[in-house]
């Protein structure tokens, strides 16, 4: 065993540890990151991980980073401390990626170290064939054999893997499991044997906490909130919410379908929600594009429904499988004409699951469709929490439903399903309740639901209509909650972001604080409609504002000034493909102080090569990162 623990760094401090593990499609680069953070989640540890991937079946780069704490990671951090990697491509992208006092392990028998790694960085050289002689050509066993010798290094107990293998595996036969604990107890032994492990405070016995991927997340928001028909043509990221509902549906009494496009994806859930049924679809940017003309049909006819958009970035095709935050003017101008929506941007994977109930509660108290923004970053994200906070029996609102007649009812009297009300909400009748009949079309519409459309088109009912439905959005600000400023209220720095970019900003501005720079931050989750006054008030008392956000023209900041007339100081964008890391934005927010006015930050990691530079773009006073 090595007798020396020097690496460079102070270990002593290390309050996590940052796990990459990288190789191509098929090589089982995220089962191997799952199978670690669920092990990691049953000892109590938390977890926060990023799944990076490409659209192919086999081949390809995929990137899983795990970072593993005894407190709530909130972002996927800013290192590597341990390198698992499954492929030569794997190595060469991301060997100088290791920080001082980190690990690299790899297959000695098929890969090759592509140069000498970073000082003070370990190697540990993992020969499957030596080390496994009986998994012969399965190098997908290199996986088990590495996450053996990561957890020796993080000082984790060899038990933990040893009952995840048991129930991973248990169905394939007591061989296949025998195996892979073999696999597992080579790898631990290997790296107890040759390698110093990582100093870290890492230690198991914690309360279990739970496991969930964002899309699950979603998913079980959906089924928490009384969802009995999801809809959805595959489009990733979203796609992993239909996997999920495809898999639990039927037992959890949810039709879940698949269908042939966007456009019968929404205007399925809308005929369900129409006849009483809570209906959800999610897809991406460019479905989302195709749902377009429905969502304003929704709101004519004033029927609740939740669309989820997980943003990928754009446009067209895009990168489909890099996360963004540029479908945010999309969401704002979806659908012509003067609509009333809620737009909302969870803004962690917890959050996503609260969020749903809540805004099937909104859409259904209001009659308007809701339209739920989250990105790769969240949806194919994953995280731990504590079970206890997750709300399994969450507050069902209806709003005003008439699902059956009062035995008093008037034959005689006519159903007013557009009423004219003081809050613009007007009571709805499931079609078929007796004497309660009305149509529901695409046209504008009387009180009673006759159509004005071109021939009897009259002013007077016009407006009278339009000036009801917007009457809705009072009564929506009141029922959301305004945002509240994190972080001491003299702070030299606000930062302002909305959506998913929420932990990573909290984590820059605490380190930001402690480098002596007091940061503060106010994040946004209802984007519409929008709490002008409260934002406004933090604003107009802050010393200096920054936006952070995942796009590349602004389009938070943009919004942001249409809602309050008020411009910020400087401008934090990332638009490569990549989430913030906390670095990002402490750098960025020491160039904004020296004078920058937008940073346009660039991913140096996960190891991509270009052979061009990143060069200042830009006005005065802009650079590039």
């Amino acid at each position: 065993m090595a007798n020396h623990r020097v690496w460079g760094v102070n270990m002593s401090e290390r309050r996590d540890v940052i796990v990459g593990i990288g190789g191509a499609a098929g090589d089982g680069v995220a089962s191997a990151g799952n199978n670690l953070a669920l092990m990691c989640a049953r000892q109590g540890i938390g977890i926060f991980a990023y799944n990076s991937y490409q659209s192919v079946i086999r081949g390809g780069h995929s990137w899983f980073r795990i970072r593993a704490s005894n407190t709530q990671p909130q972002s996927v951090g800013d290192r590597v401390d341990l390198l698992i990697a499954l492929n030569q491509d794997c190595l060469d992208r991301h060997l100088q990626e290791v920080h001082p006092g980190g690990v690299v392990l790899y297959n000695s028998s098929k890969l090759k170290l592509p140069h000498a790694p970073p000082k003070d960085v370990q190697v540990c050289a993992l020969p499957l064939e030596e080390l496994v002689p009986e998994a012969g050509k399965l190098t997908i066993m290199q996986n088990t054999v590495a996450l053996g010798a990561v957890i020796q290094l993080m000082g984790l107990p060899l038990e933990g893997i040893e009952k995840l293998i048991e129930q991973a595996y248990g169905k394939k036969g007591e061989e296949v499991v025998r195996s892979n604990r073999a696999a597992a107890r080579a790898g631990f032994d290997r790296a107890k044997e040759s390698l110093v492990p990582i100093d870290s405070p890492l230690t198991p016995g914690g309360k279990p906490l739970a496991w969930i991927i964002g899309n699950q997340a979603l998913a079980y928001g959906g089924a928490l909130a009384g969802v009995k028909l999801y809809v959805a043509y595959p489009m990733s990221p979203a796609t992993g919410v239909l996997h999920w509902m495809a898999k639990h549906a039927r037992r959890l009494g949810i039709c879940a379908r698949q269908v042939e496009d966007e456009i019968a994806v929404i205007n399925m859930a809308i005929g369900a929600s129409h006849v009483g049924v809570r209906a959800m679809c999610a897809t991406s940017g460019g479905g989302f594009a195709l749902m377009s003309e429905a969502i304003g049909f929704a709101a004519m006819i004033e029927t609740p429904v939740v669309v989820i958009n997980v943003q990928r970035a754009g446009p067209s095709t895009g990168v489909p499988t890099k996360t963004e935050q540029g479908d945010l003017n999309q969401a704002v101008g979806a659908s012509q004409g003067d609509l009333q929506r809620i737009i909302v941007a969870p803004t962690s994977i917890e959050d996503a699951c609260h969020t749903i109930p809540e805004v099937f509660n909104l859409a259904e108290r209001h009659q308007l469709p809701v339209i739920v923004l989250s990105d790769l970053l969240i949806s194919e994200g994953g995280t731990t929490v504590p079970p206890e906070t997750l709300d399994f029996e969450p507050v069902i609102d209806r709003g005003e439903l008439i699902t059956e007649a009062p035995a008093d009812i008037d034959p005689a009297a006519s159903y007013l399903r557009y009423r004219v009300t003081e809050s613009g909400v007007s009571p709805r009748a499931i079609p078929g309740v007796p004497g309660h009949l009305f149509v529901a079309a695409s046209d504008e519409q009387d009180e009673d639901g006759v159509l004005i459309s071109d021939v009897y088109t009259d002013p007077v009912i016009r407006k009278k209509m339009v000036d009801k439905r917007a009457r809705k959005m009072v009564g929506v600000l009141r029922d959301i909650p305004a945002p509240a400023l994190e972080g001491p209220t003299d702070a030299q720095v606000t930062l302002l972001g909305w959506g998913s970019t929420r932990g990573v900003i909290a984590e820059a501005a605490k380190r930001l604080t402690d480098e002596g720079i007091t940061a503060n931050h106010l994040q946004i989750k209802f984007l519409v409609p929008f709490h002008a006054a409260e934002v406004s008030a933090i604003i107009e008392s802050a010393q200096k504002t920054i936006s952070v956000e995942n796009s590349e023209s602004g389009q938070f900041a943009r919004h942001l000034r249409a809602e309050t007339g008020l411009s910020v100081d400087g401008h934090i964008r990332k638009y490569d493909g990549e989430p913030f890391e906390p670095k990002h934005i402490v750098e960025g927010v020491k160039a904004v102080l020296r004078g920058d006015e937008v940073v346009r930050v660039l991913s140096t990691e996960p190891g991509w090569r270009s052979e061009h530079p990143p060069v200042a773009t830009g006005p005065t006073g802009t650079r590039t990162h």
